[in-house]
């Protein structure tokens, strides 16, 4: 038995949904859910934390649920929060596992042991990384198209500054589906503010699942952020979703057939 087992005979990391879609895009939401194992107690924290930004990606797995419906999309998600491993962070990465939070201290996270770290790396990260790329290699192998869009949500204040943005459009060196889905924004009606790599962008470290399910793999790729007030409601889930589902679909179309953006 290992020193330290974080799941025992949890549920995986990887939830799947709608896995006998049709369409092109796979989805995948990295930071779905705030849940904790049992193991690490809550990590120290108290409710209105574990409730916050900080563990998780609000609206973001419901904002997810409706594109995979409107798509057609296959959908990946994280079950558990990302404070106990961020999925979209390698293992090396320092804010793969954080001890601090904005204004938060995590103290379940700090000092952790190493067959703790190793822990949530092996029954965390790897499976759901691995899953993911199986995923991937099937499909491939089945001759299909693919392109790989992740969720996320972000805090429309952070560190007591506000964000103008709206919604996200990010990429790191493959800027194909981006372009495509910027360029659809300039023909919409302007409903939200909508901008390139923003509130964050490669620099930041946000884009490893990008580059290690989409880049490596020769996949366009493009990570959504959308500001987490909008997501309040599920009419605001809905019209958001109605909004991304076009610019996608028009989007993937355009990559698909090599047309030229702009």
């Amino acid at each position: 038995m290992p020193e330290f087992s974080l799941l025992r005979a949890g549920a995986s990391p990887l939830a799947i949904e709608n896995d006998a879609a049709r369409g092109d895009i796979v989805i995948v939401c990295e930071h779905a859910s705030r849940l904790i194992p049992a193991a690490l107690g809550g990590l120290g924290l108290d409710t209105s934390a574990l409730e916050s930004h900080i563990a998780w990606d609000p609206g973001a797995l419901k904002l997810s649920r409706y594109l995979s419906s409107s798509l057609d999309a296959l959908l990946c998600y994280q079950r558990y929060s990302r404070l106990v491993y961020d999925c979209n962070r390698p293992p090396e990465a320092a804010s793969a596992i954080v001890g601090t939070s904005e204004i938060y201290d995590v103290p379940g996270n700090q000092n952790i042991s190493q067959a703790e770290r190793v822990a949530r790396v092996d029954e965390i990260y790897l499976p759901f990384r691995d899953g993911i790329s199986e995923i991937l290699a099937s499909r491939k192998a089945q001759g299909r198209e693919t392109m790989l869009v992740t969720v996320h949500s972000f805090n429309p204040v952070y560190f007591g500054r506000k964000r103008e943005v709206e919604i996200g459009i990010l990429h790191d060196s493959d800027t194909r589906l981006a372009d495509a889905i910027l360029s659809g924004t300039e023909e919409n009606d302007h409903k939200f503010v909508v901008m390139r790599n923003q509130p964050y962008g490669p620099a930041d470290g946000v884009t490893h699942t990008l580059i290690e399910h989409g880049i490596a793999n020769g996949i366009p790729n493009v990570m959504i952020e959308v500001r987490n007030d909008l997501l309040a409601t599920a009419d605001h889930q809905a019209s958001v979703a109605a909004y991304l589902s076009t610019l996608i679909e028009r989007a993937s179309s355009t990559v698909k057939t090599g047309q030229t953006v702009g």
